[in-house]
């Protein structure tokens, strides 16, 4: 593995994290509801679990799945039902106040955790993307470093998000345009989880 192999990965990682999603609108309802600290929370969930789909597919999840479907299909089963949950509350939830509060960090992190383990079909897609850019004999150093950097740059990447949204006037307008955000947000999870539902 060569630096120019990591950097490429970045490259493709922070055009995947920037893209907006599921996971990113969570993380801004989250900042925004119940401030900084549940926003950091929630992008360490969301962030945690991405790198341990991109250490999956470097210890060969996609070849386990593809031997043992059912495994795989018992968690795209249960992520997609997660996810439509989640956006059948945040589409009935859209045209209410804002509930300020502060959920605990615990849970603002597994809420994170959830959506992202959500999506087993993104193990695939890590493994597509690792594939093409890594040589097929790293060591164990090297995997660890790649899932590191992963790792941190969802964390930085959530967390300047945090703090950028926990400013009044960003928070305000957000409060302006809650009920189209929150839509906007309930149907792209809703879409996720019959995505994965009726793919194959």
């Amino acid at each position: 593995m060569t630096l120019a192999d990591l950097a490429a990965f970045n490259a493709v990682l922070i055009i995947s994290i920037l893209s907006p999603g599921a996971a990113f609108l969570m993380a801004v309802r989250s900042t925004v509801s119940n401030g900084r600290a549940a926003g950091i929370a929630t992008g360490l969930g969301l962030g945690v679990m991405a790198s341990l789909w991109t250490l999956a597919a470097l210890l060969g999840m996609d070849a386990l799945f593809a031997l043992f479907p059912w495994a795989f299909a018992v968690l795209k089963t249960g992520g997609a039902a997660y996810l439509i949950y989640l956006a059948v509350m945040t589409w009935r939830g859209a045209a209410k106040p804002i509930a300020t509060g502060t959920k605990p960090q615990g849970r603002a992190f597994l809420d994170g955790l959830l959506v992202n383990l959500g999506n087993p079909k993104s193990v695939l897609f890590a493994a597509a993307v690792l594939v093409v850019i890594f040589p097929p004999d790293l060591s164990a150093a090297q995997i660890a470093l790649i899932t590191a950097n992963h790792l941190t740059l969802e964390i930085l990447f959530y967390t300047a998000c945090a703090f950028i949204l926990s400013a009044p006037a960003a928070r305000a307008r957000y409060v302006r345009t809650k009920p189209l955000l929150d839509r906007i947000a309930a149907l792209l999870l809703g879409g996720l989880g019959l995505k994965l539902l009726l793919q194959r």
